[in-house]
Protein backbone atom coordinates (compact mmCIF):
# COMPACT_ATOMS: atom_id res chain seq x y z
CA UNK A 1 0.00 0.00 0.00
CA UNK A 2 1.46 3.36 -1.28
CA UNK A 3 1.33 6.63 0.80
CA UNK A 4 0.25 9.89 -0.65
CA UNK A 5 0.90 9.01 -4.29
CA UNK A 6 4.24 8.26 -3.70
CA UNK A 7 6.48 5.38 -4.10
CA UNK A 8 6.50 5.03 -0.43
CA UNK A 9 4.86 1.75 1.28
CA UNK A 10 2.74 2.42 4.47
CA UNK A 11 5.01 0.56 6.62
CA UNK A 12 8.12 2.54 5.59
CA UNK A 13 6.04 5.60 6.39
CA UNK A 14 5.36 4.12 9.94
CA UNK A 15 8.76 3.71 10.21
CA UNK A 16 9.49 7.26 9.47
CA UNK A 17 6.83 9.28 11.72
CA UNK A 18 8.62 6.76 14.58
CA UNK A 19 12.18 7.66 14.00
CA UNK A 20 11.35 11.53 13.48
CA UNK A 21 9.53 11.51 17.19
CA UNK A 22 12.69 9.64 18.27
CA UNK A 23 14.71 12.24 16.87
CA UNK A 24 13.25 14.87 18.03
CA UNK A 25 13.17 14.00 21.57
CA UNK A 26 16.78 12.67 21.69
CA UNK A 27 17.55 16.17 19.32
CA UNK A 28 16.15 17.79 22.54
CA UNK A 29 18.19 15.99 25.04
CA UNK A 30 21.18 16.52 23.28
CA UNK A 31 20.85 20.10 23.77
CA UNK A 32 20.29 19.50 27.36
CA UNK A 33 24.07 17.63 27.41
CA UNK A 34 25.89 18.35 24.14
CA UNK A 35 29.09 16.35 25.89
CA UNK A 36 26.82 13.40 25.39
CA UNK A 37 29.30 12.40 22.19
CA UNK A 38 27.32 8.78 21.87
CA UNK A 39 23.87 10.61 21.68
CA UNK A 40 25.38 12.68 18.88
CA UNK A 41 26.85 9.69 17.17
CA UNK A 42 23.13 7.75 17.31
CA UNK A 43 21.61 11.24 16.33
CA UNK A 44 24.03 11.08 13.01
CA UNK A 45 23.26 7.30 12.34
CA UNK A 46 19.39 8.32 12.89
CA UNK A 47 19.59 11.26 10.54
CA UNK A 48 21.29 9.37 7.77
CA UNK A 49 18.42 6.08 8.49
CA UNK A 50 15.65 8.81 7.96
CA UNK A 51 16.99 9.75 4.99
CA UNK A 52 17.59 6.38 3.31
CA UNK A 53 13.99 5.28 4.36
CA UNK A 54 12.93 8.88 2.71
CA UNK A 55 15.64 8.64 -0.24
CA UNK A 56 15.62 5.27 -1.36
CA UNK A 57 11.67 4.73 -0.65
CA UNK A 58 10.42 8.01 -2.63
CA UNK A 59 12.66 7.84 -5.89
CA UNK A 60 12.34 7.07 -8.53
CA UNK A 61 8.92 8.40 -9.30
CA UNK A 62 8.01 9.28 -12.85
CA UNK A 63 5.46 12.46 -11.28
CA UNK A 64 8.50 13.45 -9.70
CA UNK A 65 9.94 16.39 -11.75
CA UNK A 66 13.90 15.40 -11.68
CA UNK A 67 15.85 13.41 -14.20
CA UNK A 68 15.62 9.83 -13.22
CA UNK A 69 18.73 9.23 -13.34
CA UNK A 70 19.38 11.99 -10.35
CA UNK A 71 16.59 10.42 -8.58
CA UNK A 72 18.23 7.17 -8.90
CA UNK A 73 21.23 8.50 -7.84
CA UNK A 74 20.04 10.19 -5.14
CA UNK A 75 18.15 6.73 -4.05
CA UNK A 76 21.13 4.74 -3.98
CA UNK A 77 23.39 7.31 -2.22
CA UNK A 78 21.47 7.54 0.79
CA UNK A 79 21.91 3.84 1.07
CA UNK A 80 25.93 4.26 0.64
CA UNK A 81 25.82 7.45 3.07
CA UNK A 82 24.31 4.79 5.77
CA UNK A 83 27.06 2.11 4.80
CA UNK A 84 29.81 4.27 5.23
CA UNK A 85 28.67 5.58 8.79
CA UNK A 86 27.92 2.27 10.05
CA UNK A 87 31.16 1.16 10.64
CA UNK A 88 32.63 4.42 12.16
CA UNK A 89 29.41 4.10 14.73
CA UNK A 90 30.30 0.64 15.70
CA UNK A 91 34.18 1.21 16.32
CA UNK A 92 33.34 4.69 18.23
CA UNK A 93 29.82 3.81 20.31
CA UNK A 94 31.60 0.54 21.28
CA UNK A 95 35.45 0.97 21.74
CA UNK A 96 36.27 -1.74 19.08
CA UNK A 97 39.93 0.05 18.57
CA UNK A 98 41.54 -2.62 16.58
CA UNK A 99 38.21 -1.85 13.86
CA UNK A 100 39.91 1.53 13.39
CA UNK A 101 41.38 0.80 9.80
CA UNK A 102 38.19 -0.81 8.47
CA UNK A 103 36.03 1.76 10.06
CA UNK A 104 37.95 5.07 8.72
CA UNK A 105 39.99 3.66 5.55
CA UNK A 106 38.43 0.81 4.78
CA UNK A 107 34.94 2.49 4.10
CA UNK A 108 36.54 5.15 1.42
CA UNK A 109 38.15 1.61 0.15
CA UNK A 110 35.75 -0.53 0.28
CA UNK A 111 32.30 1.39 0.14
CA UNK A 112 32.90 4.85 -1.48
CA UNK A 113 35.57 4.41 -3.90
CA UNK A 114 33.57 1.62 -5.68
CA UNK A 115 30.43 3.74 -4.94
CA UNK A 116 32.02 6.28 -7.38
CA UNK A 117 33.85 4.42 -9.40
CA UNK A 118 31.84 1.70 -10.60
CA UNK A 119 28.33 2.84 -9.77
CA UNK A 120 27.80 6.84 -10.35
CA UNK A 121 30.27 7.11 -13.55
CA UNK A 122 29.22 3.72 -14.55
CA UNK A 123 25.42 4.57 -14.50
CA UNK A 124 26.26 8.41 -15.78
CA UNK A 125 27.73 6.63 -19.00
CA UNK A 126 25.47 3.75 -19.84
CA UNK A 127 22.14 4.85 -18.06
CA UNK A 128 21.43 0.79 -16.66
CA UNK A 129 20.68 1.15 -13.18
CA UNK A 130 20.62 -2.82 -12.61
CA UNK A 131 24.30 -3.14 -14.00
CA UNK A 132 24.96 -0.11 -12.31
CA UNK A 133 23.68 -1.35 -8.66
CA UNK A 134 25.56 -4.73 -9.30
CA UNK A 135 28.60 -3.08 -9.82
CA UNK A 136 28.51 -0.78 -7.36
CA UNK A 137 27.17 -3.06 -4.63
CA UNK A 138 29.47 -6.02 -5.19
CA UNK A 139 32.72 -4.85 -3.39
CA UNK A 140 30.83 -3.51 -0.57
CA UNK A 141 29.00 -6.17 0.03
CA UNK A 142 31.69 -8.35 0.92
CA UNK A 143 33.43 -5.59 2.97
CA UNK A 144 30.42 -5.45 5.00
CA UNK A 145 30.32 -9.56 5.41
CA UNK A 146 34.14 -8.98 6.65
CA UNK A 147 33.36 -6.14 8.64
CA UNK A 148 30.61 -7.99 10.65
CA UNK A 149 33.34 -10.82 10.84
CA UNK A 150 35.79 -8.48 12.56
CA UNK A 151 32.82 -6.84 15.03
CA UNK A 152 31.92 -10.53 16.02
CA UNK A 153 35.63 -11.20 16.36
CA UNK A 154 36.03 -8.12 18.30
CA UNK A 155 33.27 -8.19 20.57
CA UNK A 156 33.79 -12.24 21.61
CA UNK A 157 37.38 -11.18 22.32
CA UNK A 158 36.25 -8.51 24.66
CA UNK A 159 33.56 -10.85 26.12
CA UNK A 160 36.32 -13.32 27.12
CA UNK A 161 38.40 -10.65 29.04
CA UNK A 162 35.39 -10.00 31.27
CA UNK A 163 32.73 -12.40 31.24
CA UNK A 164 30.06 -11.79 33.41
CA UNK A 165 25.97 -11.29 32.71
CA UNK A 166 26.01 -8.03 31.40
CA UNK A 167 28.98 -8.17 29.03
CA UNK A 168 26.58 -11.15 27.76
CA UNK A 169 23.85 -9.96 27.37
CA UNK A 170 24.72 -6.45 25.84
CA UNK A 171 27.42 -8.89 23.40
CA UNK A 172 24.31 -10.33 22.49
CA UNK A 173 22.08 -7.75 21.72
CA UNK A 174 24.75 -5.81 19.76
CA UNK A 175 25.33 -8.96 17.26
CA UNK A 176 21.43 -9.01 17.12
CA UNK A 177 21.75 -5.30 16.21
CA UNK A 178 24.70 -5.81 13.48
CA UNK A 179 23.19 -9.13 11.91
CA UNK A 180 20.02 -7.39 9.98
CA UNK A 181 22.52 -4.21 8.82
CA UNK A 182 25.22 -6.90 7.69
CA UNK A 183 22.59 -8.88 4.98
CA UNK A 184 20.90 -5.51 4.51
CA UNK A 185 23.33 -5.34 1.35
CA UNK A 186 22.43 -8.51 0.03
CA UNK A 187 18.49 -7.79 0.20
CA UNK A 188 19.68 -4.47 -1.93
CA UNK A 189 22.21 -6.70 -4.25
CA UNK A 190 19.02 -8.84 -5.04
CA UNK A 191 16.86 -6.30 -5.73
CA UNK A 192 13.87 -7.49 -2.94
CA UNK A 193 10.86 -5.77 -2.27
CA UNK A 194 10.55 -2.63 -0.68
CA UNK A 195 8.66 -4.07 2.56
CA UNK A 196 11.80 -6.74 3.12
CA UNK A 197 14.40 -4.08 2.58
CA UNK A 198 12.72 -1.66 5.16
CA UNK A 199 12.42 -4.25 7.24
CA UNK A 200 15.68 -5.49 7.55
CA UNK A 201 17.19 -1.87 8.00
CA UNK A 202 14.85 -1.23 10.50
CA UNK A 203 15.05 -4.07 12.44
CA UNK A 204 18.49 -3.39 12.91
CA UNK A 205 18.05 0.44 13.81
CA UNK A 206 15.29 -0.97 16.23
CA UNK A 207 17.64 -3.28 18.61
CA UNK A 208 20.51 -0.47 18.05
CA UNK A 209 17.83 2.23 19.72
CA UNK A 210 17.13 -0.91 22.65
CA UNK A 211 21.24 -1.32 22.99
CA UNK A 212 21.06 3.09 23.14
CA UNK A 213 18.49 3.58 25.55
CA UNK A 214 19.81 0.32 27.65
CA UNK A 215 23.17 1.78 27.84
CA UNK A 216 21.84 5.13 28.78
CA UNK A 217 19.52 4.07 31.77
CA UNK A 218 22.99 2.14 32.77
CA UNK A 219 24.79 5.41 32.54
CA UNK A 220 22.52 7.63 34.59
CA UNK A 221 22.23 5.32 37.04
CA UNK A 222 25.62 5.28 37.70
CA UNK A 223 25.40 8.83 37.54
CA UNK A 224 22.85 9.30 39.71
CA UNK A 225 24.83 6.54 42.08
CA UNK A 226 28.11 8.81 42.19
CA UNK A 227 25.76 11.76 42.82
CA UNK A 228 24.61 10.23 45.94
CA UNK A 229 28.09 9.02 47.14
CA UNK A 230 29.01 12.65 46.99
CA UNK A 231 26.58 14.27 48.08
CA UNK A 232 26.94 12.03 50.80
CA UNK A 233 30.64 12.89 51.26
CA UNK A 234 30.00 16.39 51.02
CA UNK A 235 27.53 16.07 54.05
CA UNK A 236 29.49 14.21 56.36
CA UNK A 237 32.25 16.84 55.66
CA UNK A 238 29.74 19.84 56.53
CA UNK A 239 29.20 17.72 59.53
CA UNK A 240 32.62 17.53 60.48
CA UNK A 241 33.34 21.42 59.85
CA UNK A 242 30.65 22.23 61.94
CA UNK A 243 31.79 20.15 65.02
CA UNK A 244 35.29 21.75 64.70
CA UNK A 245 33.63 25.19 64.68
CA UNK A 246 32.03 24.05 68.03
CA UNK A 247 34.73 22.44 69.04
CA UNK A 248 36.94 26.13 68.64
CA UNK A 249 34.12 27.83 70.18
CA UNK A 250 33.51 29.89 67.38
CA UNK A 251 30.56 32.30 67.92
CA UNK A 252 27.77 31.81 65.38
CA UNK A 253 28.04 35.01 63.56
CA UNK A 254 32.39 33.91 63.37
CA UNK A 255 31.06 30.29 61.94
CA UNK A 256 29.27 32.35 59.49
CA UNK A 257 32.38 34.24 58.61
CA UNK A 258 34.57 31.48 57.97
CA UNK A 259 32.00 30.01 55.70
CA UNK A 260 32.25 32.56 53.10
CA UNK A 261 35.97 32.68 53.79
CA UNK A 262 36.00 29.18 52.53
CA UNK A 263 33.92 30.58 49.54
CA UNK A 264 36.37 32.38 48.49
CA UNK A 265 35.21 35.85 49.31
CA UNK A 266 37.20 38.87 50.56
CA UNK A 267 36.73 40.66 53.69
CA UNK A 268 34.73 43.67 51.70
CA UNK A 269 32.31 41.10 49.41
CA UNK A 270 31.68 39.02 53.67
CA UNK A 271 31.05 42.80 55.00
CA UNK A 272 28.40 43.75 52.22
CA UNK A 273 26.53 40.13 52.65
CA UNK A 274 26.87 40.53 56.30
CA UNK A 275 25.78 44.31 56.73
CA UNK A 276 28.50 44.72 58.74
CA UNK A 277 31.92 46.86 58.30
CA UNK A 278 34.87 45.71 56.88
CA UNK A 279 37.06 46.57 59.89
CA UNK A 280 34.47 44.40 61.89
CA UNK A 281 34.78 41.19 60.04
CA UNK A 282 39.12 41.94 60.42
CA UNK A 283 38.31 41.63 64.00
CA UNK A 284 36.23 39.07 63.96
CA UNK A 285 38.65 37.12 61.54
CA UNK A 286 41.60 38.23 63.72
CA UNK A 287 39.97 36.52 66.92
CA UNK A 288 38.86 33.52 65.07
CA UNK A 289 42.59 32.60 64.13
CA UNK A 290 43.60 32.82 67.73
CA UNK A 291 40.83 30.44 68.78
CA UNK A 292 42.06 28.15 66.26
CA UNK A 293 45.81 28.56 66.58
CA UNK A 294 46.58 29.47 62.67
CA UNK A 295 48.17 32.97 61.16
CA UNK A 296 46.13 32.53 57.72
CA UNK A 297 43.19 31.97 55.85
CA UNK A 298 44.83 28.78 54.15
CA UNK A 299 45.70 27.12 57.84
CA UNK A 300 42.39 27.91 59.27
CA UNK A 301 40.17 26.13 56.36
CA UNK A 302 42.39 23.49 56.11
CA UNK A 303 42.17 22.87 60.18
CA UNK A 304 38.43 23.01 60.31
CA UNK A 305 38.10 20.49 57.67
CA UNK A 306 40.64 17.93 59.22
Amino acid sequence: MLVFGTEMELITFIFVLFECLIFFFQFIYYLCRPQDKKRLLYLILLFLLLFYNVGANIFPDQHIPLPIIFQNIIAYSSGFLMACYLPYYFYKVYNLQKLRFLALYGVLLFVALPFVAFFLIGYSLDGDIDKASERGLFIPMLYGAYFVFAIFKELFKKLRENINSENIISTVIVCCAVLPWSILPVVVYMDSSQTIEVLVCNTGFCIMTIIFIRQSIIESKAEYKLLQEMNKANLIQEERYEQNCKFYNLTTRETGIVKLIDKGLKYKSIAEELFISERTVSKHVQNIFIKVGVSNKVELINKLNE
